[in-house]
């Protein structure tokens, strides 16, 4: 029934979260004998409750043949940045692709593939939009992120989802908390710096100084954890101007106006560990709102009104043990919402209403010390009430099983398939397979090297489109396909250095894109075949020190080649056509240094760059967006043992540039915020 809930249905998933918020004060128990975290007891203890190291599947492979990094909270906390996107730029160096300040539409893009082809994943839920097939990265809390983990390329054996043509992003919310109440908190004010600029009608405009006040942020977090359960609750809010200056194509400073958002969310979860075994039921929810002016073009004053409302709520029973010591499973059953409306400054509004339920089950078996088998299945039932779209519905699904072959205790062989659906289509069942594996010829160097097909059925935007009479779906489209292989090696010497390097290719055909036809229609069509050669290299490396300031000092190199052939419109090889802004060279670095004893006195200034060559704006690629060079800045310093005040600033040398075509970005902007965190709160004999 709650699958045609009206917009007073709202109210549910605030219920939903409002309970769960209310489960600690209806399950609380005293805590006694908790000195310290010694004193805790086995529950705590990082081989048996699995939520953390492994992620909250616990049946995901815990060592994978792909390329994987993994961004933890200490490294969320110390980038303080406004968004995931920003976050996966500085942390990953990932490509950006944002079309202006906060709560702006943004893309990531990973071994030459956009958000569409990335595969989203929260507590490892699938998030993707079945509507449009990307994923909101403004609609995130950060201070409720435990830590994310990416996997690269397609096909992943750890997750076993659909539709990661360059990647896996698990974002991970759910935790175990420590005995005891504990309080947090941000508050932050972003600047931008003012300047004359030309006005729209003509004229100089004097600096607007309230553009030093022009975003903030306040976060709160409260949490609660004994022996037999763990709670969690985050809430925060954003109000952003994005008044920013930038240059035009012309060489005029302009003020970005008619951008301004406001937004907030709340997010909670709730772990109870069941009496007398090991296994645990985990409920999570979540709740953002966002109020936002969508300028129609750059340099535009015709601006629309864009509301957007979603909420997550899932329930998973994860079993570490199923009546015997080597079998184990969990089941996650899942409702996602996601509702935006559009009000154009002129014309009719538009309304696409979201709502998709989802339902996991995977196994692990270990038979023998050298052999693991994994298998499961998944299914999501898909409805879209939408005045463009129309109503609409799909089952999509998949049904998997993988092979953990340790040959040797040096080499490990993994085969994987999954067979995925989706109806109503003409192919209703295709094989995914995947080929891995991983040799570890010294302890401190190891080898990967990996084989998989890549698929990815159409969205219903693509499918149906009919929002007026230009621009029309296609119910012909054919899933996108393709296959690709990585080759890798990653050394590491000790805890100080660690060099990786990753070649990979990747070949696709039927790729969907949108042109413009016969009475200037646009419509989607199977056109896109595209070939990749990559190579992705990182070196990290840490000194720590015992005589000067510094506890460490970090140092963090990475690059990235990717060279792309547009195959497709007419073009082969001796075309020399590169995929739409997929910059043949990406460089990111980064130093860090570390000072004080993690108490009162800890410290830290973060100093990152991030660079990306030569992009296209289309096809032909007759336009370019110039290459450009973001440094920023990063300080943070604890001021007692409870407080910690930080400082950022980004694009310190005021770059101007464009990470999407007529999308000029923000320049230098100054952050400065204070966060808080009470831990002392526990009952003592």
């Amino acid at each position: 029934m709650f699958l045609f809930l009206p917009k007073a249905g709202r109210l549910l998933p605030a219920f939903i979260i409002a309970l769960l918020t209310l489960c600690p004060l209806f399950s609380q128990e005293k805590i006694t004998g908790v000195e310290d975290d010694a004193d805790i007891g086995p529950i705590f203890d990082e081989d048996i409750l699995l939520l953390e190291g492994e992620g909250i599947t616990v049946t995901g492979s815990p060592e994978t043949t792909q390329q994987m990094k993994v961004v933890t909270k200490e490294e969320i906390e110390r980038h303080n940045a406004p968004d995931l996107a920003t976050l996966l730029q500085e942390t990953l160096n990932l490509g950006v692709t944002g079309y202006g300040g906060y709560g702006s539409q943004t893309g990531i893009n990973m071994r030459g593939f956009d958000s569409e082809r990335i595969a989203f994943l929260i507590d490892g839920i699938p998030a993707n939009s079945t509507m449009t097939g990307d994923f909101d990265l403004s609609q995130l809390d950060l201070n409720a992120i435990e830590r994310i983990e990416i996997i690269y390329g397609g096909s992943d054996t750890k997750y076993n989802v659909s539709g990661a043509l360059g990647g896996v992003i698990n974002i991970i919310t759910a935790k175990k908390n420590k005995p005891g109440w504990r309080i947090g908190g941000s508050i932050s004010n972003t600047s931008a710096i003012p300047g004359e600029y030309q006005k729209r009608s003509g004229g100089t405009g004097n600096p607007q100084w309230q553009d030093l006040v022009d975003t903030q942020n306040i976060a709160l977090s409260t949490a609660f954890g004994s022996e037999k359960f763990s709670w969690s609750f985050n809430q925060f809010a954003n109000r952003a101007g994005n008044h920013f200056l930038y240059t035009d194509y012309t060489d005029t400073v302009r003020r970005n106006e008619s951008n301004e958002v406001w937004d907030t969310g709340a997010s909670t979860s709730f772990i109870w560990n069941l009496p007398d075994t090991y296994s645990k039921l985990i409920a999570s929810a979540d709740l953002y709102y966002g109020d936002k002016n969508i300028p129609t073009k750059r340099g535009s004053s015709d601006v629309g009104k864009q509301t957007d409302f979603s909420t997550r709520q899932n329930i998973m029973l994860d079993m570490p043990r199923v009546g015997r010591d080597d079998l184990a499973t969990e089941v996650s059953l899942s409702h996602a919402w996601q509702t935006l409306e559009y009000e154009p400054p002129a014309g009719s509004s538009s309304l696409h209403d979201q709502q998709v339920i989802t339902a996991i089950n995977r196994w692990t078996w270990y038979p023998r010390s050298w052999l693991t088998l994994r298998s499961g299945w998944d299914y999501r039932f898909n409805y879209l009430d939408s005045t463009d779209i129309g109503l609409r519905s799909r089952h999509d699904g998949g049904l998997y099983l993988t092979v953990e072959y340790k040959a040797h205790e040096k080499f490990l062989i993994i085969p994987s398939v999954k067979a995925v659906f989706s109806g109503p289509s003409e192919k209703p069942v295709v094989p995914v397979p995947k080929l891995g594996f991983l040799w570890k010829p010294l302890e401190s160097l190891t080898l990967k090297n990996n084989y998989f097909r890549s698929f990815k059925y159409p969205d219903f935007e693509d499918l149906y489109w009919g929002g007026d009479a230009l621009t029309q779906g296609n119910p012909d489209l054919k899933p996108e396909d393709g296959f690709g292989g990585d080759l890798g090696a990653a050394w590491q010497y000790g805890n100080w250095v660690g060099i990786e390097s990753t070649f990979f290719t990747q070949w696709t055909t039927d790729s969907i894109h949108w042109s413009s036809g016969a009475g200037g229609v646009w419509r989607p069509e199977n056109v896109g075949e595209a070939l990749y050669f990559g190579l992705d290299s990182k070196v990290r490396g840490e000194i720590p020190l015992s005589a000067g300031p510094f506890r460490t000092i970090g140092l963090s190199l990475s690059y990235q080649y990717l060279l792309s052939y547009l195959l497709s419109y007419g073009y082969d090889f001796a075309s020399d056509k590169r995929i739409p802004y997929m910059p043949m060279h990406t460089i990111g670095a980064s130093l860090d240094f570390a000072w004080g004893a993690k108490d009162s006195r800890a410290g830290s200034l973060l100093i990152t760059g991030h660079y990306e060559g030569l992009r296209f704006a289309e096809r032909s690629n007759i336009t370019e967006l110039d290459p450009y060079f973001l440094l920023s800045v990063n300080v943070n310093q604890q001021i007692g043992g409870n407080l910690t005040a930080f400082a950022v600033v980004r694009n310190l040398l005021n770059t101007s540039y464009e990470s999407f075509d007529d999308y000029p970005m923000p320049g230098i902007t100054v952050t400065l915020g204070m966060r808080f965190t009470i831990e002392p709160l526990k009952e003592k004999k």
